[in-house]
Parts: structure tokens; sequence; C-alpha cells
């Protein structure tokens, strides 16, 4: 981890930012948003977190773990959803 000193004073140019339209925007280097993106999209902003986690070793087939971790960061977020959603159809 660097310790040097990060300015806080923007180097935006905000009044050339302000000036522009949509269409001066140049979106040719994002991919399209498709309805899959969406389908496999988990928000992990925003949300009131749980105050009572709980902290555990849970035994799963190591299959199962890997394909979690291949989806990226935050499987643990995905599995404990998951928990829930099932725990919620069950009750």
């Amino acid at each position: 981890m660097s310790n040097e000193f990060i300015s806080s004073n923007s180097q935006t140019d905000w009044q050339r930012l302000d000036a522009m339209s949509y269409s001066d925007i140049d979106l040719s280097d994002c991919p399209e948003i498709t309805p899959e993106m969406f389908a496999s999209a988990i928000v992990r902003r925003g949300l009131p977190t749980a105050k009572n986690k709980a902290q555990v070793t849970l035994r799963i087939d190591s299959d199962v773990l890997e394909w979690f971790k291949s989806h990226g960061q935050g499987y643990q977020t995905q599995i404990n959803a998951l928990l829930r959603a099932y725990m919620e159809a069950h009750q």
C-alpha cells in the first residue's frame, strides 16, 4: 500500500462536462447491457446490512463452492441471499 499523499483537489474539467450533452458522450467502449446481465446481477450496495450476522464453519461440496467463487467477489453474499430466499419460501 502506498503512503503517498493524494490530493483532494479534483483535476476534472467540470465546466466542460456540464456543457456536454448526452449525444457528446462516447459509449463505443461500453458493452450493451443485455437481459441476461440483469438476470445475473446482484445488488450489493445501498441495501441495509444485516446487523446480526454470525460467522460459521459450513461444509459444502467443493464443486459448489468453486462455482460460487467463479462468479467473483461477493460469493458469500450470494450464498446468504439464496439461503434466505429458501428460508422465506419455506416459512
